[in-house]
């Protein structure tokens, strides 16, 4: 399972990509905000965001018809060759998407939570499909179960192009290891996320044993 960072900010993205875990980012005007971006420097901040990353970074369309995400996913497409068009899964979002994948876009189709919307955006041709597991958290259901069967329904099928599941809105390690055993192809996850995932009480303890070894072998010479 690849590791995608959910977030706009650079110093996070340079930070986790030195630890050479970062296969991609996902981020949307709403995550630039939240450090002080402005709408109108999106487009700038995500060719700032290729600059730092080799794999996929997707960026969120924001408009409603398909005309407009159409619109606005050529132009977020012309800002590198890493680029992957976030669409909503919507009636209008699979339109978009059988347009731009037709045209050699990869189109990230977000907001998933069934799989029925799942199949239908692998079938309009959808590069990557984004279950939100932590949103069925949030209305006390089972969002990793959720993921479970999006996962088993789209191994069932052959599809005419690459179709990958990001375990999206991913809050926990738990969340992280579940999704890893279902076999979810990716992981998104903030950086306050990947950060715990390196962490484990018994790597702290090793730790500290081996200093304390270390210091009484310094100690005897």
């Amino acid at each position: 399972m690849r590791f995608f960072l959910d977030t706009a900010d650079l110093d996070e993205i340079r930070e986790a990509a030195s630890w050479g875990v970062v296969a991609g980012v996902t981020t949307n005007p709403s995550l630039y905000a939240r450090i002080g971006g402005k709408l109108a420097d999106f487009p700038e901040h995500i060719q700032r965001i290729c600059k730092l990353v080799d794999g996929p970074v997707s960026a969120e369309a924001t408009g409603v018809t398909r005309d407009d995400i159409i619109a606005e996913g050529h132009e977020l497409a012309k800002l590198a060759p890493n680029v992957v068009v976030k669409v909503p899964t919507t009636v209008e979002g699979l339109a978009a998407t059988k347009t731009l994948s037709a045209e050699g876009v990869n189109v990230n189709m977000t907001l998933c939570f069934s799989v029925p919307q799942a199949l239908l955006a692998a079938r309009a041709g959808a590069r990557y499909i984004s279950p939100f597991v932590g949103r069925f958290d949030d209305i006390s259901e089972d969002g990793i179960a959720a993921l479970t069967d999006v996962v088993s329904a789209i191994e069932n099928y052959k599809f005419d192009h690459p179709v990958e599941i990001i375990a999206a809105s991913l809050r926990s390690a738990n969340h992280v290891t579940q999704a890893a055993l279902i076999g979810a192809d990716i992981a998104t996850v903030p950086f306050g996320v990947l950060k715990k995932l390196v962490s484990h009480p018994l790597t702290d303890r090793g730790l500290e044993m081996f200093e304390a070894d270390w210091q009484k072998v310094v100690n005897a010479q």
